[in-house]
């Protein structure tokens, strides 16, 4: 048996998140079913992580055993050739069988991105919540400035999150803003992307900060509640979860030595 590692890029608008639902229709179940296509096994991949309904991914990690013979460098385009256009595998290599694309990830960075313009992009109006309205931006900034550490995030996790702990650690949390004459298609603040970066994410933990900080750029929440949201552990302290389409997997990183035959 072999264990193969592969980087799926997909758009998340038409599927049901990237992990297996009852209801079916996932990024998992394409790529299951193109793997089942291409060898003739049923096997059952693993993901770097679930990801929301609508939510997209540059580049997700994940792993499954195989006892094909074929070789590594043909998997992209054998895929690619069973898989719904919107959904790309664009590398694979061979790694350990004591590989797990989510318990071997060290850490994960998600995109969220905002239209600051008066008028959504036409082409990427699945890929960005548009917000025409002024915000502080440093106002922002200084917000996301208290969620980097370690803290217990339960106030910014789903109410129907079931993991045992909801300490995690950010490791970096920025805003960039683009006013490019390529970004700011119609007036206003130009296209706004938050960055996260942290060893794991709750269910829903990145829309519901952005969420927040929308509201400290609007005026409704000053920067220093954020470490009294934290302190109250509470989802009822937190602001609205921001909508799906914004939100993108970045990468995930591994350290090397887990990645070595």
């Amino acid at each position: 048996m072999r264990n193969l590692l592969m980087t799926v890029s997909y758009d998340g608008t038409n599927y049901y998140g990237f992990q297996t639902q009852p209801g079916g229709n996932t990024v998992q179940d394409h790529l299951e079913a193109a793997i089942y296509g291409l060898t003739g096994e049923q096997v059952k991949i693993h993901g770097s992580g679930r990801t929301d309904a609508g939510v997209h991914a540059r580049q997700q990690p994940f792993n499954f055993p195989t006892a094909a013979k074929i070789p590594v460098e043909r998997w992209c385009l054998a895929l690619n050739s069973r898989l719904p256009s919107d959904i790309r595998v664009t590398s694979a290599r061979e790694v350990p069988l004591s590989f797990h694309s989510r318990r071997s990830a060290k850490r994960k960075t998600y995109r969220y991105t905002i239209n600051g313009n008066r008028f959504p992009d036409v082409f990427q109006r699945n890929y960005q919540l548009h917000h025409y309205g002024r915000l502080d931006i440093e106002a922002m900034r200084l917000g996301l400035a208290f969620l980097v550490g370690t803290h217990d995030y339960t106030s910014f996790a789903s109410r129907y999150s079931t993991k045992p702990s909801h300490v995690r650690t950010i490791y970096d949390a920025r805003l960039e803003v683009d006013t490019s004459p390529d970004a700011s298609g119609s007036e206003g603040q130009g296209i706004i992307h938050f960055y996260f970066t942290g060893n794991g994410f709750l269910q829903h933990m990145v829309r519901i900060i952005v969420g927040t900080v929308l509201e400290i750029g609007e005026g409704k929440r000053k920067p220093e509640e954020i470490p009294l949201i934290l302190e109250a552990r509470s989802r009822a302290a937190a602001g609205p979860t921001a909508e799906s389409k914004g939100l993108m997997l970045w990468s995930v990183e591994y350290e090397e030595k887990a990645l070595l035959m």
